[in-house]
Parts: structure tokens; sequence; C-alpha cells
């Protein structure tokens, strides 16, 4: 089955950088739609980017400061996180949306990311 695996978490301080991993196994995730979210407590997740065969599109509160890439012949996604700011504390997920569903169906387990000052 797919199975997505979030690694690259931590503390940092604001300003600081931060790359998150995503390794895919059971698929090559680049015929697949990827997407990167983050959860803050609410129990809401918000979208962060999104990654489809190498084109991305960015939240506009990440926009300028996240950037997604992908490593075909690993079968990870990454998600390289500078400037970054305690409002961008949460933790950050991985998900896969088949080409035939209109939603994200397989998703991580999450990593964590704080932010300190």
């Amino acid at each position: 089955q797919v199975q997505l695996v979030e690694s690259g978490g931590g503390l940092v301080q604001a300003g600081g950088s931060l790359r998150l991993s995503c390794a895919a196994s059971g698929l090559p995730f680049t015929r697949y739609a990827m997407g990167w979210f983050r959860q803050t407590p609410g129990k809401e997740h918000e979208f962060v980017a999104r990654w489809s065969g190498g084109a991305t599109y960015y939240a506009d509160s990440v926009k300028g400061r996240f950037t997604v890439s992908g490593d075909n012949a690993k079968n990870t996604l990454y998600l390289q996180m500078n400037g970054l700011k305690p409002e961008d504390a949460a933790v950050y997920y991985c998900a896969l949306q088949p080409p035939d569903s209109v939603s994200f169906d397989y998703w991580g387990q999450g990593t964590q990311v704080a932010v300190s000052s």
C-alpha cells in the first residue's frame, strides 16, 4: 500500500531554516499530485504547497519563503522552509492525491516544527 513518511522537523529560531522530507513508498509520487499541509491546535489542516509533475503552487502565507522539490530517484518530496516565523509552527504533513480523486487520500504521520524567538 501507499506509505508516506515525513521527517526533518525540529525546533528552530525565528529566521532560520528547515528542510522537511516526505519519503513515499508503494507508488512513484511523480505520477500523482502531492501536497504539504500543516495543522495547529484546533484540528484544521492548512494548505501549504502543492507539487504535481514539477509544477508547484504555494499558499500566500509561505510564498517566497518555502520551496517544494522532488527527487525522483529517491521517491522523496522536500519542503525547504526559509525565513521561518513563529506562526509557521505546526505539525507538517505530506499527502497524495490519486488522479481520479478530488481529494488527498493518503497522508503521512506528520513531523513537528517549532519556531522560537
